[in-house]
This record gives structure tokens, C-alpha cells and sequence, in this order.
């Protein structure tokens, strides 16, 4: 597909996503939804970044084109736009945002009724519409058949009040201090309230957002600048959020990060203490450590492996009737709360394991030891197909013959090769690392 990449669409505002092909795609999304419609109403939020303006607009412009009423909320976590278009029994919603890419880009994400991201086929059906400029310029309504826009500015109460009650009634949070970066981003009303109605006490940053300076040194992109404000104030534990607030990243009371797949494991084995894990385990990517593996299997539990984006690991916790899963990168899913990953419901699970537990961060997100992994970003010039490249097959026989684990895989929304080693050797996998980027720098750059 053309236009939708790992989750929606993605890419620089004013170029790849500008105003008019977001009119368009928004348009084609309202065809493609009219054919399930009982309300007639989709749900439009956005994160904090400047472009947003001119993208919302367009947006409810292609959608009232073609005879859709439009509800906005303005800035709103992505997992607030899956839960309040269900609630407030939408045919859709849609999300405005780049998660945690830098300001200058932005992106559009689309849910169903049920507030679930759209699937691949969805998405084809989608750009296929997108494509056929004649049924587009055809379908638009006309006289009374035009549909209409309001702004609600109170709906965030709704989404506390969930969020709040994904927390154990019988715990609190008072006693413990938490630091929580919201990366001046879509979190950064919702997050700080949520903490503190609950008793901690918060010490907040990243809460003025300018639409610049979302995900700018700050945030789950960068979770060193956390840990040394935990250390300075002595606290419990840090959480970082993103730019659309649907990824977690803590840190502990040392300043250390907190690795994800090692807090998914802790998670994983509490919910199995508690006896709220349904099914057999839980679902990681791909990318995740082959440790949390062997440790789930040491208690009991199967690892399931999706593809890499939290829509995957969804549609495979559905399919294995799993409630629990996620993405080493922070996208932690606990399907009885939330439809997506989402920051502050996966904090506040965490957070009531550490009440529990009476442990120090750095003892309780700490279960097992991890297998040495490298993971490398290159900038290439073009996406190849990779089955298509000469003497791949044989440099991926040469790290299997080692004993190590590989990934090679193009990002959805940038000109990108993501290369990922693991195994139990670091200084064997430094060499190999060194071996595969001269490889792919010599196919691809």
C-alpha cells in the first residue's frame, strides 16, 4: 500500500501528509464507513503538534463533503480516541498525530466503532477509495446532506474516570512521589490529574506543549532526562509518555530505564498471580528478548510473537483469546482496560504491583536477566525488497550459525532499515553488527 505504513499515516506535514490529501483520505474514510453507519458521527482528536490545525480542518472538511457529522475534542492520548468513540457511540474516530516522531511530521490513525484499530484490509479498502478520484468528486453531498461539525471540550473527564478505574479500589498512591514526563504532548492534562486524584505525589514535565516542541529531548524518546529528575528529587519512579501518550517508559528509583520486555514479564507473571491472565500467556513482537521467553516458559506461560505495531499484537491476543501483550518499545496492552496500547493505563497497573509488592522499582521490574541485543537504525536510499537482495541468505546462515537471533525489517514511516541482533555473546554480536550494517550500507545506500 501507497499511503498506510506500520500505524496509518504517516509522514512530513506539508508534504506527505498535507491538507489536501488529508481531505481526501477523509473523505475516502467516510465512504468507506457510510456503508456501516447508525449515528452518523466520527470522532476527531489530535495531539499538540502546530500542523494539527491545519490537518483537523481538512479533515473535517472531507468528512462533512461527504455527509458525516463531526465531533472534535482537540488534544486527547490516541487510546482516548479508541475508548470515546465507542463510548460516545461514534461509526469512527480518528487520531491526528505522529506518536513519537519529531514535531515536523504528523499522521492520521483510524478506529472502527468498537474503538479498534483498522486492519490491513480495512486500510486497503480505504486507499482503494482514496485512488478513485471519480467516485470521490462524485460522492460528495449537497443542500441538507452536508454534514456538520462541533467542538466538545469535556469529554476528558470521561477518559479520567476510566483510566481511574483500571486502578485497585483498595490501593492508593498516596506516599508514593512520582515523576511523569508527558513529552509535551497529548497526555499532558490527563496524565498529571490522573496520578495526583489518586494520591501520589507528582512532580510534572513536558506539560507545555507549544507545537514544537513535542517529543523534543523529552518524553519516552528520551528517558535518560527522567531518570536524572528522579534521582534530583528522590523519587519512587519516573514515567515517560510519548507524543500521543499510547507508549510507556518508566525509569527507577536509581535513574535507571526500566527495560520493556522485563516490565511486560513482571506483568504478565502478576496477572497470572492474581488469576486475571486469560489464556496461556501473553503476545510480544518480534523484537522482543528471547529471555522474557525463557522466563515466561520457567513459570508456566507462552510467548506468542506478532509482527512489530500494537495492532498486531491485538489482533493476536484476539486470536489467542490473550488479554496481555505488548511491544518492547512501550506499547503495553491490557485488553481489559484499554483496545490499544495506552501510557497511562499500563503505568497505573505497574504502578499497583509496586504498591503490592513493597519493592523498590529496581528489584520489582528486575525478574530475569536479558539476552545481549543491538539494534541499529541506517538511513538508506531505498526500500529493496529485501528477499531480492544478493548474499542475504547466506549473511543470515553466517549469524544463525553463531547462535543469534536476527531482524531485518524497513520502518513503516521513515527511509529506514532497522537491523536487530541477540544472543549470548555481546562482544560476538558487536562484530556481527559491524558485518551486517556494511552489508546492508553496500545493497541499499
Amino acid at each position: 500500500m501507497k499511503l498506510f505504513g506500520t500505524d496509518g499515516v504517516r509522514g512530513k506535514a506539508g508534504v506527505k501528509v498535507t491538507a489536501m490529501s488529508a481531505m481526501r483520505l477523509a473523505m475516502a474514510t467516510g465512504l468507506y464507513f457510510k456503508q456501516f453507519s447508525k449515528t452518523n458521527k466520527i470522532l476527531v482528536g489530535k495531539d499538540t503538534r502546530r500542523s494539527g490545525y491545519m490537518i483537523e480542518n481538512a479533515i473535517v472538511a472531507g468528512l462533512t463533503a461527504v455527509g458525516f457529522d463531526v465531533v472534535q475534542i482537540g488534544p486527547m492520548p490516541t487510546p482516548a480516541i479508541a475508548f470515546l468513540t465507542e463510548n460516545m457511540r461514534c461509526d469512527a474516530g480518528i487520531m491526528i498525530s505522529a506518536s513519537h516522531n519529531p514535531f515536523y511530521d504528523n499522521g492520521i490513525k483510524f478506529f472502527d466503532a468498537c474503538g479498534n484499530k483498522l486492519n490491513r484490509d480495512k486500510e486497503f479498502e480505504i486507499e482503494k477509495i482514496y485512488d478513485d478520484l471519480e467516485l470521490i468528486a462524485t460522492s460528495q453531498t449537497t443542500g441538507k446532506e452536508i454534514g456538520k461539525s462541533k467542538r466538545i471540550d469535556d469529554v476528558i473527564g470521561r477518559y479520567i474516570v476510566h483510566i481511574k478505574n483500571s486502578f485497585p479500589k483498595e490501593l492508593t498512591l498516596s506516599g508514593k512521589k512520582i515523576v511523569i514526563d508527558c513529552a509535551n504532548g497529548a497526555g499532558y492534562i490527563v496524565g498529571p490529574t490522573i496520578l495526583q486524584e489518586l494520591g501520589a505525589e507528582v512532580i510534572v514535565v513536558g506539560d507545555n506543549p507549544d507545537g514544537f516542541n513535542i517529543n523534543d529531548g523529552c518524553g519516552a524518546m528520551y528517558p535518560e532526562s527522567l531518570g536524572k529528575i528522579v534521582i534530583e528529587n528522590g523519587a519512587d519512579v519516573g514515567i515517560a509518555l510519548d507524543g500521543d501518550a499510547d507508549r510507556l517508559v518508566m525509569v527507577d528509583e536509581k535513574g535507571d530505564v526500566v527495560d520493556g520486555d522485563k516490565l511486560m514479564a513482571t506483568l504478565a507473571i502478576h496477572l497470572k498471580k492474581q488469576g486475571t491472565l486469560k489464556g496461556d500467556g501473553m503476545v510480544a513482537t518480534v523484537m522482543s528478548n528471547q529471555g522474557l521467553g525463557e522466563y515466561l516458559e520457567a513459570n508456566g506461560l507462552r510467548l506468542y510473537r506478532s509482527a512489530v505495531g500494537d495492532k498486531n499484537v491485538v489482533e493476536l491476543m484476539v486470536e489467542k483469546g490473550i488479554n496481555f501483550g505488548g511491544e518492547q518499545s512501550g506499547h503495553i496492552i491490557f485488553s481489559d482496560y484499554a483496545k490499544t496500547g495506552d501510557g497511562l493505563s499500563s503505568a497505573l497497573q505497574a504502578l499497583a504491583y509496586l504498591v503490592e509488592s513493597g519493592k523498590l522499582a529496581s528489584e520489582a521490574f528486575n525478574p530475569y536477566e536479558s539476552y545481549p541485543q543491538l539494534l541499529v537504525n541506517l538511513n538508506i536510499e531505498e526500500k529493496k525488497p529485501l528477499d531480492s537482495l544478493d548474499g542475504l541468505d547466506e549473511l543470515m546462515a553466517k549469524i544463525e550459525s553463531l547462535n543469534m537471533r536476527h531482524l531485518f525489517r524497513y520502518s513503516g514511516t521513515e527511509n529506514k532499515i532497522r537491523l536487530l541482533l541477540e544472543g549470548r555473546d555481546a562482544k560476538a554480536l558487536e562484530s556481527m553488527m559491524e558485518d551486517v550494517k556494511n552489508y546492508f550500507l553496500g545493497v541499499l545506500a
